[in-house]
């Protein structure tokens, strides 16, 4: 079913590789919670709801595309939901999510249709490098920030952290211990380094678990979206459809950019496509509605998932091992809290991923100024606004006017002139 023997890979390795990939994007189901709860969302609403449109979307991709590509409520969206569209607009969450809803069923819509497929291949080339390199920096970032090695500045915006610090101390150790695996070739060595951090972390003292291990998953609200067109009656009413195309826009470009990102750094990619590209591109699209049904904000791929892909992990057996985890955490829910809560555990992951996926600017034409200039803004601009989207985006504009100024614009595909437009659009007038 998951063609292990054609992609070169075997059961063991793509267990522990979704093992590698729970471990790394786990946080969600603590982190998402606590930020939609500013919104008013009660925690186990959106607790249970984050772990059922993540088991939606990554068994649909397991399952229907055989990616090892995980899906899980995105952030970044959530933070614009909870303090940009509930705040912002004064509206109830019922609403907000009514507006996911829609985006979602749009999303549908458009996944079934050749769009999307043709999107990917219309992207060009040094743009898809310029993405999983970006991706690459900003996930690496995200490890060194968590684990306070890179810390906020003032004035220089960041600068070197407190290395004598607990969390910093270990997330070295795990660098060093995993970076030492990897140099002897040991197979699911992010994987082990992540173990032998998490059981230091316990004898120092600093991964406890004061508050047991086991929680019933609950829906206190029940369904928060059920009919379609009261959705669609809560977004007229409100004059919600700024942010339906924001979460549309978004949602396509993340998931879209991090799909494609992943895809090669696995070496999935045919060419210049995607294959099984609808199967996969529908996978977030029905759990971002699914997801707005029970009470969370829209799904995304995760660019965690790279982790797993570099563990080794190639087919849907590594996503059916995240789904069947994700089952099993609904149930542990102090015991996630606990290990997801001390990022040591997994900075140093992200840190070694984005090390390899910055290998892709290799690819990127560097001796050709419209070519070189907008991946690099891609590859800069990830980083820096911790957001994948407006990378992409600030590509997607820089791109064709590069072609443009060069005499080349014939060389464009007329979706990327669209889609620069709309993203400037998105950037210059759409709260973000």
């Amino acid at each position: 079913m998951f063609k292990l023997q054609e992609n070169q890979t075997t059961v063991k390795t793509e267990i522990l590789a979704g093992i590698t990939t729970f471990l790394t994007m786990v946080y969600i189901v603590v982190v998402n919670p606590i930020i939609l709860k500013d919104a008013g969302v009660p925690f186990e609403q959106v607790f249970t709801a984050t772990i059922i449109a993540t088991v939606i979307g990554t068994l649909w991709m397991a399952l229907a595309a055989n990616y090892p590509i995980a899906i899980a409520p995105g952030m970044g969206l959530n933070a614009y939901f909870a303090y940009s569209v509930v705040g912002t607009h004064n509206i109830s969450y019922v609403a907000a999510f009514s507006a996911v809803f829609v985006a979602g069923i749009i999303f549908i819509i458009l996944s079934l249709t050749p769009f999307r497929k043709i999107l990917i291949e219309a992207i060009p080339a040094n743009l898809k490098s310029g993405i999983t390199a970006g991706i690459g920096l900003f996930i690496a970032f995200i490890g060194l920030r968590m684990s306070g090695i890179i810390v906020a500045h003032p004035s220089n915006l960041v600068a070197l952290g407190d290395l004598h610090s607990p969390s910093a101390l270990l997330t070295l150790l795990g660098l060093a211990v995993t970076l030492i695996l990897m140099a002897r070739n040991i197979h699911g060595a992010l994987f082990i380094g992540m173990v032998i951090t998490a059981a230091v972390a316990f004898f120092t003292g600093q991964l406890s678990f004061d508050q047991g291990f086991i929680q019933i998953p609950s829906l206190p609200e029940g369904l928060i979206v059920t009919n379609p067109f009261v959705a669609i009656s809560n977004v007229a009413e409100h004059f919600l459809y700024a942010v339906v195309f924001s979460f549309l826009l978004v949602t396509i470009f993340d998931t879209t950019g991090t799909m494609i990102g992943v895809a090669q750094q696995a070496g999935l990619m045919k060419g210049n496509t995607f294959p099984r590209a609808r199967q996969a591109l529908l996978a977030d699209s029905v759990a971002t509605t699914a997801g707005a049904m029970f009470g969370t904000s829209p799904t995304s791929a995760y660019v965690e998932s790279s982790s797993g892909v570099a563990a080794g992990g190639r087919t849907g057996l590594t996503t059916l091992t995240v789904s069947l985890l994700f089952i099993a955490a609904a149930f542990f829910g102090p015991l996630v809290s606990a290990v997801s809560g001390l990022s040591a555990i997994t900075a140093p992951a992200l840190i070694i991923v984005g090390s390899l996926m910055i290998g892709s600017v290799s690819d990127i034409n560097w001796k050709e100024i419209d070519e070189a200039f907008p991946a690099f803004l891609i590859i800069l601009s990830m980083p820096l606004t911790s957001s994948i989207a407006t990378g992409i985006a600030l590509g997607f504009i820089s791109y064709p006017l590069m072609k443009a100024v060069k005499g080349k614009w014939r060389e464009v595909h007329w979706l990327v002139y669209i889609f620069s437009v709309l993203f400037f659009y998105q950037l210059a007038f759409v709260p973000h």
